[in-house]
C-alpha cells in the first residue's frame, strides 16, 4: 500500500472515533489522550482508516497512547507502518525511547509490538481494574494487568 498518507489531524472535528475504540474501548480515556497528545491518521484514498495518539512524557520519551487499523485493512502491514512513523517522528524531536502499554489479555497487540523491536520492560498490576469501570475480556481473559514495553532509539 504506496498510496497511504500519515498526517496529523488538527480538526478535532474529525476524530476517527470509531478507529481510535478499536485500541481503548474508553471514549473518556481517549479523549483524555487526545487533549495531552498528538493525533495522527492514516489515509487511504481520501478514507482514514488508521491512527494513533502519542504524548510526549519526557523530553527523552514519546508514549504511545493509542494505535489501531480499521479492521478491514488489518494484517497488511499498515501498524508496522504506523509505528515505523511513530519511531521517524520521535528520532526527529530527539526522543531516546518510546513506550506503550497493552492489556495481559491483549495476546495480539503483544506480539505486534514485540514483532516491532519493543521489549516488555514492566507490568502495572490492576491498571485495568483501576482505570476502566467496564470489566475488559478478551480471549477468554479478563484484561487486568497493563504489560508496559518500550524501544530505545
Amino acid at each position: 500500500m504506496d498510496n497511504l498518507i500519515i498526517q496529523q489531524l488538527i480538526n478535532r472535528d474529525q476524530i476517527p472515533w470509531d478507529i481510535l475504540l478499536l485500541a481503548d474501548p474508553s471514549k473518556e480515556n481517549v479523549q483524555k489522550y487526545l487533549e495531552k497528545g498528538e493525533l495522527y491518521v492514516t489515509l487511504l484514498e481520501n478514507k482514514i482508516i488508521g491512527g494513533y495518539i502519542i504524548v510526549k512524557k519526557s523530553k527523552d520519551i514519546i508514549e504511545i497512547k493509542n494505535i489501531a487499523v480499521d479492521k478491514k485493512y488489518q494484517g497488511q502491514g499498515i501498524g508496522k507502518r504506523l509505528v515505523s512513523d511513530i519511531i521517524s517522528r520521535a528520532k526527529t524531536n530527539r526522543a531516546k525511547r518510546i513506550e506503550v502499554g497493552t492489556g495481559n489479555s491483549s495476546i495480539q497487540q503483544l506480539a505486534f509490538y514485540k514483532n516491532c523491536g519493543f521489549k516488555v520492560v514492566g507490568v502495572d498490576k490492576g491498571f485495568f481494574t483501576r482505570n476502566y469501570k467496564e470489566e475488559i475480556i478478551e480471549n477468554g481473559i479478563k484484561c487486568v494487568d497493563m504489560i508496559q514495553l518500550a524501544i530505545d532509539l
